[in-house]
């Protein structure tokens, strides 16, 4: 019914920089939010950012001034730039996008590698 689709992941230098983007396609009413989420090996998967319907943003701490999420809602799609890039957010980013039916419910994509490396 929905797919959701990640792509923009690399190896990239520390302090570099990174473009990821999202698209939820398939059986859609409404989008409530859409959001990042990464996980690095042996951890709990952790908010990055997301966004709603009305644009308001939610970052975690650790990316503020960094990272900037937008999206374009007429393409059900959703962006996240990222800069200055550190070795220790290395990890899988996954998307997610929560839709109004019958309630909210989510929908994840598969993930996509991101390493901060020299």
């Amino acid at each position: 019914q929905v797919q959701v689709v990640e792509s923009g992941g690399g190896l990239v230098q520390p302090g570099g920089s990174l473009r990821l983007s999202c698209v939820a396609s398939g059986s859609i009413f409404s989008i409530s939010a859409m959001g990042w989420y990464r996980q690095a090996p042996g951890k709990q998967r952790e908010l990055v950012a997301t966004i709603n319907s009305g644009g308001s943003t939610n970052y975690a701490d650790s990316v503020k001034g960094r990272f900037t999420i937008s999206r374009d809602n007429a393409k059900n799609t959703v962006y996240l730039q990222m800069n200055s890039l550190k070795p220790e957010e290395t990890a899988v980013y996954y998307c997610n996008v929560m839709i109004v039916r019958e309630g909210l419910r989510p929908y994840w994509g598969q993930g996509t590698q991101v390493t901060v490396s020299s």
